[in-house]
């Protein structure tokens, strides 16, 4: 766990925040042992920015990864993922625990679950 949160809180430093100023690093951890990370990328056009939790499990995904373990969500007040991110980890990764950090560590562990209470998923699809 510590490995993976602390590449979240370096990940913050790789963030393209200048609209809002607000830095934000994940990284998920696969379910053999392999840390990706992944950082919020802002655009002027704020809808096409990317958060870092969806950074991350993209780039995983672009990998070749598909079974994640945990997440770990770093922001220098311990923020939450927003409800698009609650939806792509849960669609991903299923109910995993999260740790929600600030630049000294772990604030808050929680899950994926608990963030995405009655999550629409693909049994919602039939």
């Amino acid at each position: 766990m510590n490995t993976l949160i602390q590449t979240a809180i370096q990940m913050m430093n790789k963030a393209r925040a200048p609209y809002s100023n607000y830095k934000v690093g994940a990284a998920v951890e696969t379910v053999d042992g392999k840390i990706i990370g992944g950082c919020n990328v802002e655009n002027s056009s704020y809808s096409i920015s990317n958060c870092a939790e969806r950074t991350a499990l993209f780039t995983a995904v672009a990998e070749g990864y598909s079974q994640f373990k945990s997440m770990a969500v770093a922001t220098e007040n311990g923020g939450s993922p927003c409800g698009a991110c609650r939806q792509v980890i849960w669609e991903l990764c299923g109910d995993i625990p999260i740790y929600i950090c600030n630049e000294n560590g772990l604030v808050n562990e929680t899950s994926s679950g608990a963030l995405l209470p009655n999550p629409f998923d693909e049994s919602k699809l039939k």
